[in-house]
């Protein structure tokens, strides 16, 4: 475990002594706070729910360009080989980079909790599902940083590493847009395979055990094939 955090310390440490980090904070604050204000105005109702959708769709476009480089750059820069002979499995090298996005990604949303004491300010809202759209939200964002890191595991280019993670975020998100052309057991598929269903199912206070097994059962499923893909080397 050791071993492990001392990656996720060295990964933040060069992330937050260039500019990237806070610029990315800046900017996805800037447009979350104009969200949130624009929302409240509009709707007049205590609650996140919006917001929380509004996050999501933004998040498919912000967590790819934080991960694209996480193995990509390692690649291009000739250094992944000097990783792979140091003295950590690939288990480690994957686990200490996941959970340094997840961290950096942790204290992006941790930032936006303020807006739980303005809308408490102007109103009484349910405590209870803005905690649980909060979950929500941490649960989707940690696994679209599991396809970003898979991703990159697959290329040495950056770009490609983003248009990669682009496409599959992409699928998961309007795959819900295709039920309309399908019923029966292929639309309740494609409901349970995009990221929406599940969000607003936390965004409006409702639990459920299927909810969590799928962003954990996605996570776990890209944290191992980047394993498989560093392990084999499938970039070379």
């Amino acid at each position: 475990m050791n071993k492990i955090f001392a990656i996720t310390k060295k990964e933040l440490h060069s992330y937050f002594t260039s500019p990237i980090a806070y610029l990315v904070l800046i900017a996805s604050l800037s447009l979350f706070n104009m969200f949130f204000y624009m929302i409240i105005d509009q709707n007049r109702e205590v609650s996140l729910r919006d917001i929380f959708q509004v996050m999501e769709f933004m998040f498919i476009f912000i967590i790819p360009l934080l991960t694209m480089k996480l193995f990509a750059e390692e690649k291009s820069n000739g250094t992944m080989e000097f990783l792979l002979t140091a003295p950590l499995t690939p288990t480690m090298i994957v686990l200490g980079k996941y959970l340094s996005m997840l961290v950096f990604y942790s204290l992006l949303i941790a930032l936006t909790g303020v807006y739980y004491f303005i809308v408490e300010y102007f109103g009484e809202p349910d405590g209870y599902s803005i905690l649980s759209g909060y979950v929500g939200i941490w649960l989707e964002g940690a696994l679209f940083i599991a396809i970003g890191l898979l991703t990159s595991s697959w290329t040495r280019n950056q770009i490609i590493a983003a248009m990669s993670s682009y496409l599959i975020l992409f699928t998961l998100y309007f795959s819900t847009s295709l039920t309309k052309y399908f019923s029966g057991f292929a639309e309740q598929f494609l409901l349970q395979f995009s990221t929406r269903t599940h969000l607003e199912n936390f965004a409006i206070g409702m639990i459920t055990a299927s909810d969590i097994i799928y962003y954990l059962a996605g996570i776990f499923l890209c944290l191992v094939l980047t394993r498989i893909s560093i392990d084999h080397r499938v970039w070379q």
